[in-house]
């Protein structure tokens, strides 16, 4: 014969159940928080190491682009270098009577910072001279601005017709006739010396 189940027996067997809950909710808990913490932990070491990551990507870019100014200044150089000796000869075959040549020319003055790759000068007229190493549309347009600020930055040439011109070993396709149109002479290799290519139909702007 089977002994009675008492409610003493019911309350041991709920406690024994409470506790055991207890128990294995404190331990999810437990394992809860350790997930938490090396979740945390896991995160904070992916954000330690994408800082790294970026921190090392900006060196590269700022290496990089020290790298390719320091190349593109000497490539720069040897084209004023190429285009400089050519200068007299060039203008005093157009008409224009050089006698006199600043390369690289510098002012600051009335808030304008300008440099002038080549300016070659006579006693009416002044030619400003940019030289790329290739040379694009941005680079005409933005010498063609330089042009219209020039007389402020250089106010001792005010009564002078002043011209422009654009060198390049390498000129994007179309670009030697966007600058002709735009009034500009446009320099280029020529054996080796360089050459103005501008026609006899040529009409330059003046500044």
């Amino acid at each position: 014969m089977s002994e009675s189940v008492t409610i003493a027996d019911i309350y041991q067997l709920f406690r024994t159940s409470a506790e055991e809950f207890d128990r294995r909710l404190r331990e999810s808990d437990r394992r809860i928080e350790q997930a938490k913490l090396e979740s945390d932990r896991r995160l904070e070491q992916a954000k330690l190491e994408r800082d790294r990551t970026i921190a090392e990507l900006k060196r590269t870019v700022e290496q990089t682009n020290r790298a390719v100014n320091s190349l593109t200044t000497r490539w720069g150089r040897f084209v004023e270098e190429l285009v400089q000796p050519a200068v007299l000869r060039l203008f005093q075959e157009k008409g224009i009577d050089i006698k006199e040549i600043y390369p690289r020319a510098r002012v600051k003055r009335q808030g304008i910072a300008m440099e002038i790759d080549i300016l070659a000068v006579d006693d009416t007229d002044v030619v400003l001279v940019e030289c790329k190493s290739r040379l694009s549309k941005d680079d005409v347009d933005e010498f063609l601005e330089k042009l219209t600020r020039f007389k402020i930055a250089f106010p001792h040439y005010k009564n002078y017709q002043a011209y422009g011109a654009v060198a390049g070993i390498e000129i994007d396709e179309g670009i030697d006739r966007y600058a002709y149109n735009k009034g500009l002479f446009v320099i280029k290799p020529s054996g080796d010396t360089v050459e103005i290519i501008n026609d006899e139909n040529f009409r330059p702007r003046t500044w």
